[in-house]
């Protein structure tokens, strides 16, 4: 059958975790649902971690696996981990049994493997999405059982056969995608003055805590700078951030626990400081704001220093490390504020990385795979 004609009826999207995973995986049902209203799309989740409350707030259904990682230091939960291991791909073969989807969608997190084993040793048409520029040893391990490999980066083939690649980019959240200017509504929306240059600080769903120490620390100076600060801290963050800014006294400087209106806070800034998750920066690539990376060191084998690196390379970010951060955030940050010619720069070159139709390009994927 010519994929043009070709439907999804039903799918399950397996993945979660963070944002990064999430958010991807929205999108992709909501392309789903754009070209089959009727399509029935479930998700598998962990019990117990973001998915399970973020994806019923996006309007679909979940199901969760009782999985969780495997811990870097020897402790009594791994001990449990290959008992986990074995009873969620059970589990997860009996969803796939029951629901019987015409394919299987994984997007990473704990949940997106057992689903994908057990839907590829059911014959299940599989497909799986990988964000980063550096691919985990699940997905890797998948790879050679699922049909299609949809990435965000080049030059993944030392990771995954090339014959399974495509580069579509990573799919996000459809209000990011509105171009049209909407500075005066995000200032009005944040309480922020129309005549301040504003910093955007956003360290992931969960926070960053070096991000978070190193602008606290700056407080004085940005306010003194006249800069206005839209800053997410994360929920075990944000009273301590929330105090900070009160003592600070500057209207022009908020602190949220987290940001639903991402377009808006895009929108109101002219500098990010951000964390190199693989969804945050392919958001900044289509919002072109310039941006200073500061990647999380707590991520498997580093990816998100690797993130960023492919953007440094191409002039398109400012990168600082981590544990350099207390002394060299802030000071990249002010001098990137003062300088509009760096700042042009900089967001014409991370325009150019940009992928809109990552969603479409992988449905178009999905639909290719099917019999």
């Amino acid at each position: 059958m010519c994929p043009a004609t070709k439907k999804i009826n039903r799918v399950i999207i397996s993945g979660g975790g963070t944002g990064g995973h999430i958010f991807p995986a929205v999108a992709i049902a909501n392309e789903i649902k754009q070209r089959n209203p009727t399509a029935e799309i479930l998700f598998v989740g962990a019990k117990g971690r973001m998915e399970m409350t973020r994806v019923p707030e996006a309007g679909y259904k979940i199901v969760g696996l009782n999985i969780s990682g495997l811990q870097r230091r020897i402790t009594l939960e791994n001990l449990s981990f290959p008992f986990k291991v074995f009873s969620s791909i059970r589990a997860a073969k009996k969803i796939i049994k029951d629901f019987k989807p015409d394919a299987v969608v994984g997007v990473g997190g704990y949940a997106s493997a057992p689903v994908l084993f057990a839907g590829t040793s059911l014959k299940v048409p599989s497909l799986i999405q990988e964000q980063n520029s550096y691919a985990g040893i699940t997905n890797k391990l998948l790879a050679k059982r699922v049909d299609k490999i949809c990435v965000a980066y080049e030059g993944m083939e030392s990771f995954f056969p090339a014959s399974k690649l495509v580069l579509t980019g990573n799919p996000v959240r459809q209000d990011i995608l509105a171009k049209e200017d909407k500075r005066a509504e995000a200032l009005t929306y944040f309480g922020l003055p129309s005549n301040h240059k504003n910093i955007l600080v956003i360290g992931g769903s969960l926070g960053a805590r070096t991000i978070n120490q190193a602008t606290e620390a700056s407080l004085a100076q940005m306010k003194a700078a006249g800069y206005g600060l839209i800053w997410q801290t994360g929920k075990f963050y944000h009273n301590q951030a929330q105090t900070a800014t009160d003592n600070i006294g500057a209207l022009n400087i908020k602190a949220f626990d987290f940001i639903r209106r991402m377009d808006l806070a895009y929108a109101a800034a002219d500098v990010v400081i951000s964390r190199a998750g693989a969804l945050s920066i392919s958001e900044l690539c289509l919002v072109g704001k310039p941006v200073i990376l500061v990647p999380s060191p707590n991520v498997a084998e580093d990816h998100q220093t690797k993130n960023a690196l492919a953007l440094v390379k191409k002039d398109a970010a400012v990168l600082v490390k981590d544990d350099e951060a207390g002394t060299e955030l802030y000071p990249a940050a002010f001098a990137l504020m003062a300088d509009a010619a760096r700042q042009k720069q900089l967001s014409a070159n991370i325009l150019k990385l940009a992928q809109p139709q990552a969603a479409t390009a992988i449905v178009n994927e999905l639909l290719n795979i099917l019999p």
